[in-house]
Protein backbone atom coordinates (compact mmCIF):
# COMPACT_ATOMS: atom_id res chain seq x y z
CA UNK A 1 0.00 0.00 0.00
CA UNK A 2 0.89 3.25 -0.36
CA UNK A 3 0.62 6.65 1.50
CA UNK A 4 1.49 8.84 -1.17
CA UNK A 5 1.66 9.07 -4.98
CA UNK A 6 3.41 6.77 -7.03
CA UNK A 7 5.43 9.60 -8.44
CA UNK A 8 6.88 10.28 -4.75
CA UNK A 9 8.02 6.52 -4.57
CA UNK A 10 10.03 7.50 -8.08
CA UNK A 11 11.86 10.45 -6.38
CA UNK A 12 12.62 8.27 -3.67
CA UNK A 13 14.35 5.78 -6.00
CA UNK A 14 16.38 8.66 -7.73
CA UNK A 15 17.07 10.17 -4.07
CA UNK A 16 18.38 7.30 -2.59
CA UNK A 17 19.33 5.94 -4.90
CA UNK A 18 6.21 -18.16 -23.19
CA UNK A 19 4.07 -18.08 -26.28
CA UNK A 20 6.84 -18.78 -29.20
CA UNK A 21 9.84 -20.50 -30.60
CA UNK A 22 12.53 -17.74 -28.74
CA UNK A 23 10.56 -17.76 -25.50
CA UNK A 24 8.77 -14.42 -25.84
CA UNK A 25 5.36 -13.51 -25.73
CA UNK A 26 3.70 -12.55 -28.56
CA UNK A 27 3.16 -8.77 -27.56
CA UNK A 28 7.04 -9.06 -26.48
CA UNK A 29 9.44 -6.11 -27.26
CA UNK A 30 13.14 -7.42 -26.55
CA UNK A 31 14.57 -5.10 -24.24
CA UNK A 32 17.64 -4.15 -26.22
CA UNK A 33 15.50 -2.83 -29.26
CA UNK A 34 13.93 0.34 -28.18
CA UNK A 35 15.91 3.42 -26.00
CA UNK A 36 13.62 5.41 -23.83
CA UNK A 37 15.16 8.55 -22.24
CA UNK A 38 13.19 9.29 -18.75
CA UNK A 39 12.41 12.37 -17.08
CA UNK A 40 16.04 12.73 -15.37
CA UNK A 41 17.43 12.63 -18.75
CA UNK A 42 18.87 9.04 -18.61
CA UNK A 43 18.63 6.52 -21.29
CA UNK A 44 17.74 3.30 -20.64
CA UNK A 45 15.92 0.27 -21.97
CA UNK A 46 12.19 0.51 -22.33
CA UNK A 47 9.94 -2.64 -23.01
CA UNK A 48 6.51 -4.45 -22.85
CA UNK A 49 8.23 -7.30 -21.75
CA UNK A 50 12.25 -8.40 -21.24
CA UNK A 51 13.61 -11.96 -22.52
CA UNK A 52 14.45 -12.85 -18.87
CA UNK A 53 10.85 -12.67 -17.36
CA UNK A 54 9.48 -16.25 -18.28
CA UNK A 55 7.09 -16.13 -15.32
CA UNK A 56 4.82 -13.42 -17.40
CA UNK A 57 3.16 -13.98 -20.86
CA UNK A 58 1.00 -12.16 -22.99
CA UNK A 59 1.65 -8.96 -21.22
CA UNK A 60 -0.89 -6.52 -22.00
CA UNK A 61 -1.20 -2.32 -20.88
CA UNK A 62 -4.17 -1.49 -19.08
CA UNK A 63 -3.41 2.56 -18.41
CA UNK A 64 -1.91 4.83 -20.44
CA UNK A 65 -0.11 7.95 -17.88
CA UNK A 66 -0.76 9.02 -14.83
CA UNK A 67 0.28 7.48 -11.57
CA UNK A 68 -1.87 3.81 -11.48
CA UNK A 69 -0.89 1.39 -8.83
CA UNK A 70 -2.76 -0.99 -6.03
CA UNK A 71 -4.57 -3.07 -8.68
CA UNK A 72 -6.72 -5.55 -7.19
CA UNK A 73 -8.84 -8.31 -8.45
CA UNK A 74 -12.45 -8.87 -7.88
CA UNK A 75 -13.24 -12.49 -6.02
CA UNK A 76 -14.53 -13.23 -9.86
CA UNK A 77 -11.43 -11.71 -11.06
CA UNK A 78 -13.26 -10.21 -13.62
CA UNK A 79 -12.53 -6.66 -12.42
CA UNK A 80 -9.88 -4.56 -11.05
CA UNK A 81 -10.04 -1.58 -8.25
CA UNK A 82 -6.81 0.96 -8.27
CA UNK A 83 -6.06 3.99 -7.46
CA UNK A 84 -4.99 7.02 -9.82
CA UNK A 85 -3.93 10.17 -10.00
CA UNK A 86 -4.37 11.22 -13.82
CA UNK A 87 -4.74 14.92 -14.80
CA UNK A 88 -6.46 14.18 -17.73
CA UNK A 89 -9.31 12.34 -15.34
CA UNK A 90 -9.57 15.41 -13.52
CA UNK A 91 -7.98 14.13 -10.42
CA UNK A 92 -5.75 16.74 -7.74
CA UNK A 93 -4.32 13.42 -5.80
CA UNK A 94 -5.35 9.62 -5.70
CA UNK A 95 -8.74 8.48 -6.28
CA UNK A 96 -9.86 4.95 -6.79
CA UNK A 97 -11.44 3.55 -10.01
CA UNK A 98 -13.34 -0.11 -10.90
CA UNK A 99 -13.40 -1.76 -14.50
CA UNK A 100 -13.80 -4.97 -15.64
CA UNK A 101 -10.30 -5.34 -17.24
CA UNK A 102 -10.74 -7.34 -20.18
CA UNK A 103 -13.75 -5.91 -21.88
CA UNK A 104 -12.26 -2.16 -21.33
CA UNK A 105 -9.93 0.64 -23.15
CA UNK A 106 -8.74 3.02 -21.13
CA UNK A 107 -7.47 4.77 -24.18
CA UNK A 108 -10.87 6.35 -24.53
CA UNK A 109 -11.32 7.98 -21.14
CA UNK A 110 -11.62 7.16 -17.08
CA UNK A 111 -13.36 4.05 -16.30
CA UNK A 112 -15.91 4.76 -13.26
CA UNK A 113 -14.96 6.53 -10.39
CA UNK A 114 -15.61 4.35 -7.10
CA UNK A 115 -14.38 7.67 -4.32
CA UNK A 116 -15.94 10.85 -4.22
CA UNK A 117 -13.38 12.62 -5.89
CA UNK A 118 -12.84 14.85 -3.16
CA UNK A 119 -9.40 14.58 -0.58
CA UNK A 120 -6.84 11.73 -0.91
CA UNK A 121 -7.48 7.80 -0.96
CA UNK A 122 -5.83 4.90 -1.16
CA UNK A 123 -5.67 1.17 -1.24
CA UNK A 124 -9.33 -0.62 -2.06
CA UNK A 125 -10.25 -3.89 -2.48
CA UNK A 126 -13.55 -5.71 -3.28
CA UNK A 127 -15.65 -7.63 -0.72
CA UNK A 128 -16.76 -10.39 -1.48
CA UNK A 129 -19.97 -10.31 -3.95
CA UNK A 130 -18.04 -7.93 -5.68
CA UNK A 131 -20.80 -5.19 -6.01
CA UNK A 132 -19.06 -3.21 -2.70
CA UNK A 133 -15.20 -2.24 -1.94
CA UNK A 134 -13.39 -1.21 0.82
CA UNK A 135 -11.16 1.73 0.40
CA UNK A 136 -9.54 4.42 2.75
CA UNK A 137 -10.44 8.70 2.16
CA UNK A 138 -9.70 11.69 3.60
CA UNK A 139 -12.47 13.26 2.18
CA UNK A 140 -14.79 13.50 5.07
CA UNK A 141 -12.19 16.00 6.87
CA UNK A 142 -11.38 18.07 3.87
CA UNK A 143 -12.38 18.14 0.15
CA UNK A 144 -8.88 19.14 -0.41
CA UNK A 145 -6.27 17.35 -0.96
CA UNK A 146 -3.91 17.00 2.21
CA UNK A 147 -0.63 18.46 1.72
CA UNK A 148 2.66 16.20 1.07
CA UNK A 149 5.89 16.75 3.36
CA UNK A 150 8.21 19.64 2.75
CA UNK A 151 11.30 18.76 1.47
CA UNK A 152 13.91 17.34 4.51
CA UNK A 153 16.88 19.34 5.22
CA UNK A 154 18.28 16.24 5.71
CA UNK A 155 17.37 14.81 2.32
CA UNK A 156 15.05 12.03 4.37
CA UNK A 157 12.26 10.64 1.92
CA UNK A 158 9.61 10.68 4.50
CA UNK A 159 6.11 9.09 3.39
CA UNK A 160 2.74 11.28 5.43
CA UNK A 161 0.43 9.04 7.72
CA UNK A 162 -2.65 11.65 7.51
CA UNK A 163 -4.71 11.05 10.50
CA UNK A 164 -7.61 11.92 8.54
CA UNK A 165 -7.46 8.27 6.62
CA UNK A 166 -10.46 6.34 7.38
CA UNK A 167 -12.27 3.54 5.90
CA UNK A 168 -15.04 3.50 3.51
CA UNK A 169 -17.12 1.34 2.11
CA UNK A 170 -18.75 2.04 -2.10
CA UNK A 171 -20.44 0.20 -4.86
CA UNK A 172 -20.06 -0.07 -8.43
CA UNK A 173 -21.38 3.14 -9.12
CA UNK A 174 -19.41 5.03 -6.59
CA UNK A 175 -22.51 5.84 -4.06
CA UNK A 176 -20.72 5.96 -1.00
CA UNK A 177 -22.25 3.50 1.32
CA UNK A 178 -20.84 3.47 5.23
CA UNK A 179 -17.64 4.92 7.13
CA UNK A 180 -16.34 1.71 8.91
CA UNK A 181 -13.86 3.29 11.17
CA UNK A 182 -14.39 6.25 13.66
CA UNK A 183 -11.68 6.32 15.66
CA UNK A 184 -9.02 9.52 15.30
CA UNK A 185 -5.87 8.59 13.59
CA UNK A 186 -4.78 7.15 10.27
CA UNK A 187 -6.78 4.03 9.78
CA UNK A 188 -5.95 2.61 5.68
CA UNK A 189 -4.70 -0.17 4.13
CA UNK A 190 -7.60 -2.95 4.73
CA UNK A 191 -7.81 -5.81 1.80
CA UNK A 192 -9.86 -9.14 2.23
CA UNK A 193 -9.52 -12.53 3.18
CA UNK A 194 -9.96 -15.08 0.53
CA UNK A 195 -12.29 -16.97 2.83
CA UNK A 196 -14.45 -13.54 3.14
CA UNK A 197 -15.04 -12.91 6.23
CA UNK A 198 -12.87 -10.88 7.98
CA UNK A 199 -10.36 -7.85 6.54
CA UNK A 200 -6.90 -6.13 7.98
CA UNK A 201 -5.98 -2.85 7.97
CA UNK A 202 -3.11 -0.97 9.46
CA UNK A 203 -4.10 1.38 12.13
CA UNK A 204 -2.48 4.31 14.73
CA UNK A 205 -5.09 3.86 17.67
CA UNK A 206 -2.56 1.80 19.88
CA UNK A 207 0.18 4.64 19.19
CA UNK A 208 1.71 2.97 16.52
CA UNK A 209 1.14 1.92 13.60
CA UNK A 210 0.03 -1.69 13.87
CA UNK A 211 -1.89 -4.75 12.04
CA UNK A 212 -5.58 -5.30 13.15
CA UNK A 213 -7.92 -7.56 11.26
CA UNK A 214 -12.08 -6.96 12.21
CA UNK A 215 -15.34 -8.09 10.65
CA UNK A 216 -16.75 -6.48 6.84
CA UNK A 217 -18.88 -4.28 9.01
CA UNK A 218 -15.89 -3.15 10.86
CA UNK A 219 -16.91 -4.88 14.39
CA UNK A 220 -14.71 -7.19 16.53
CA UNK A 221 -11.79 -5.31 15.94
CA UNK A 222 -8.64 -7.87 16.92
CA UNK A 223 -4.74 -6.52 17.30
CA UNK A 224 -2.54 -8.97 15.31
CA UNK A 225 0.97 -7.00 15.63
CA UNK A 226 2.79 -5.61 18.48
CA UNK A 227 6.02 -4.66 17.85
CA UNK A 228 7.26 -0.95 17.68
CA UNK A 229 7.96 -0.23 13.87
CA UNK A 230 5.29 0.33 10.82
CA UNK A 231 3.23 -2.84 10.05
CA UNK A 232 1.08 -2.48 6.86
CA UNK A 233 0.05 -3.59 3.53
CA UNK A 234 -0.74 -7.06 4.42
CA UNK A 235 -2.58 -9.67 2.48
CA UNK A 236 -4.04 -12.78 3.68
CA UNK A 237 -2.78 -16.31 1.97
CA UNK A 238 -4.97 -18.52 -0.18
CA UNK A 239 -6.63 -20.46 2.89
CA UNK A 240 -7.16 -17.25 5.00
CA UNK A 241 -4.93 -18.63 7.55
CA UNK A 242 -1.75 -16.11 7.52
CA UNK A 243 -0.79 -12.61 6.65
CA UNK A 244 2.19 -11.17 4.81
CA UNK A 245 3.03 -7.75 5.21
CA UNK A 246 6.11 -5.41 5.32
CA UNK A 247 7.49 -3.77 8.26
CA UNK A 248 10.14 -1.32 9.64
CA UNK A 249 11.96 -2.72 12.99
CA UNK A 250 14.21 -0.30 14.58
CA UNK A 251 16.50 -1.26 17.11
CA UNK A 252 19.35 0.99 17.59
CA UNK A 253 18.55 3.87 20.37
CA UNK A 254 18.83 5.91 17.49
CA UNK A 255 16.60 4.52 15.30
CA UNK A 256 14.39 3.87 17.51
CA UNK A 257 14.29 7.87 18.78
CA UNK A 258 14.15 8.70 14.80
CA UNK A 259 10.71 6.23 14.22
CA UNK A 260 9.13 7.96 17.11
CA UNK A 261 10.02 11.45 16.50
CA UNK A 262 8.84 11.13 12.64
CA UNK A 263 5.51 9.34 13.91
CA UNK A 264 4.50 12.13 16.66
CA UNK A 265 4.83 13.98 13.01
CA UNK A 266 2.66 12.29 11.02
CA UNK A 267 5.49 10.79 9.07
CA UNK A 268 7.60 7.48 8.43
CA UNK A 269 10.59 6.66 6.38
CA UNK A 270 10.27 3.88 4.29
CA UNK A 271 13.92 3.11 2.69
CA UNK A 272 14.50 0.10 5.31
CA UNK A 273 11.49 -2.53 5.49
CA UNK A 274 11.72 -6.37 5.21
CA UNK A 275 8.97 -9.22 4.27
CA UNK A 276 7.20 -10.61 7.38
CA UNK A 277 4.61 -13.46 7.88
CA UNK A 278 2.14 -14.55 10.95
CA UNK A 279 -0.83 -16.19 11.64
CA UNK A 280 -4.15 -14.10 11.53
CA UNK A 281 -4.08 -14.19 15.04
CA UNK A 282 -0.49 -12.80 15.53
CA UNK A 283 0.95 -15.99 16.19
CA UNK A 284 4.10 -17.84 14.21
CA UNK A 285 5.66 -14.26 13.55
CA UNK A 286 8.87 -15.15 11.58
CA UNK A 287 10.74 -12.39 8.85
CA UNK A 288 11.17 -13.94 5.69
CA UNK A 289 13.53 -11.16 3.90
CA UNK A 290 17.05 -10.20 5.64
CA UNK A 291 17.94 -7.72 2.18
CA UNK A 292 17.61 -4.75 3.50
CA UNK A 293 17.11 -1.63 2.00
CA UNK A 294 13.08 -1.51 0.45
CA UNK A 295 11.29 -5.00 0.79
CA UNK A 296 7.37 -3.87 0.26
CA UNK A 297 4.07 -4.55 -1.69
CA UNK A 298 3.84 -8.47 -0.98
CA UNK A 299 1.45 -11.24 -2.34
CA UNK A 300 1.41 -14.83 -1.17
CA UNK A 301 1.54 -16.95 -4.65
CA UNK A 302 -1.18 -19.13 -5.17
CA UNK A 303 0.28 -22.27 -3.50
CA UNK A 304 0.87 -20.17 -0.29
CA UNK A 305 4.53 -21.58 0.02
CA UNK A 306 5.86 -18.23 -1.49
CA UNK A 307 5.70 -14.79 -1.50
CA UNK A 308 6.39 -12.22 -4.42
CA UNK A 309 7.21 -8.80 -3.56
CA UNK A 310 9.10 -5.48 -4.79
CA UNK A 311 12.66 -4.91 -4.18
CA UNK A 312 15.90 -2.49 -4.44
CA UNK A 313 17.79 -4.25 -2.42
CA UNK A 314 20.50 -5.15 -5.10
CA UNK A 315 20.33 -1.84 -6.29
CA UNK A 316 23.19 0.87 -5.22
CA UNK A 317 21.69 3.77 -6.12
CA UNK A 318 17.86 2.94 -4.16
CA UNK A 319 16.73 1.53 -8.00
CA UNK A 320 14.92 0.08 -10.04
CA UNK A 321 12.88 -1.83 -7.97
CA UNK A 322 11.99 -5.72 -9.47
CA UNK A 323 9.95 -8.14 -8.57
CA UNK A 324 11.24 -11.29 -6.54
CA UNK A 325 9.76 -14.32 -5.61
CA UNK A 326 11.15 -15.73 -1.92
CA UNK A 327 9.92 -19.35 -0.19
CA UNK A 328 8.23 -18.80 3.55
CA UNK A 329 11.72 -19.80 5.13
CA UNK A 330 13.40 -17.13 3.23
CA UNK A 331 14.87 -19.49 0.83
CA UNK A 332 15.19 -20.07 -3.15
CA UNK A 333 15.10 -15.88 -4.02
CA UNK A 334 14.25 -15.07 -8.09
CA UNK A 335 13.86 -12.39 -9.48
CA UNK A 336 10.88 -11.96 -11.90
CA UNK A 337 10.65 -8.69 -13.33
CA UNK A 338 13.82 -6.73 -15.47
CA UNK A 339 12.24 -3.49 -16.06
CA UNK A 340 14.98 -0.83 -15.29
CA UNK A 341 13.12 1.75 -13.79
CA UNK A 342 10.27 0.19 -11.25
CA UNK A 343 8.15 -2.69 -11.04
CA UNK A 344 5.84 -3.50 -7.90
CA UNK A 345 2.20 -4.02 -6.58
CA UNK A 346 1.70 -7.61 -7.78
CA UNK A 347 -1.47 -9.34 -7.34
CA UNK A 348 -2.45 -12.85 -8.71
CA UNK A 349 -5.95 -13.30 -9.47
CA UNK A 350 -8.14 -15.60 -7.94
CA UNK A 351 -7.20 -18.66 -9.92
CA UNK A 352 -3.67 -18.04 -10.16
CA UNK A 353 -3.60 -17.69 -13.89
CA UNK A 354 -2.94 -13.99 -14.05
CA UNK A 355 -0.59 -11.15 -12.61
CA UNK A 356 -1.12 -7.53 -12.46
CA UNK A 357 1.22 -4.91 -11.47
CA UNK A 358 2.17 -1.38 -11.74
CA UNK A 359 5.22 -0.32 -13.67
CA UNK A 360 7.27 2.46 -15.59
CA UNK A 361 7.56 0.30 -18.65
CA UNK A 362 6.68 1.28 -21.61
CA UNK A 363 5.97 4.89 -20.54
CA UNK A 364 7.48 6.75 -23.17
CA UNK A 365 10.55 8.45 -20.46
CA UNK A 366 7.89 10.72 -18.60
CA UNK A 367 7.03 9.80 -14.97
CA UNK A 368 4.06 7.62 -15.66
CA UNK A 369 3.29 4.83 -13.26
CA UNK A 370 1.09 1.91 -15.23
CA UNK A 371 -0.77 -1.31 -14.65
CA UNK A 372 -0.38 -4.14 -16.53
CA UNK A 373 -1.73 -7.60 -16.56
CA UNK A 374 0.24 -11.38 -17.56
CA UNK A 375 -0.38 -14.77 -17.53
CA UNK A 376 1.59 -16.34 -15.09
CA UNK A 377 4.06 -19.11 -16.13
CA UNK A 378 5.23 -21.48 -13.80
Amino acid sequence: MRSVSFASILILSIVAACGNPEGKSPHSTSADSTQSEDWKGNTYASALHYPEEKHLQNIRQLTFGGDNAEAYFSFDGRALVFQANNPEWGTQCDQIYAFDWAGSDLKSGPPTRISTGKGRTTCSYFLPGDSLMVYASTHHVSENCPPTPAKREDGAYVWPIYDSFDLFVANRKGEQRRQLTQIPGYDAEATMSPIGDRMVFTSMRSGDLELYTCKLDGSDVRQVTRELGYDGGAFFSPDGEYLVFRASRPKTPEEVAEYKELLAQGLVKPTNMEIFVCKTDGSEMRQVTQLGQANWAPFFHPSGKKILFSSNHASPRGFPFHLYLINLDGTGLEQVTFDPQFDAFPMFSPDGTKLVFASNRENGGTRATNLFIADWVE
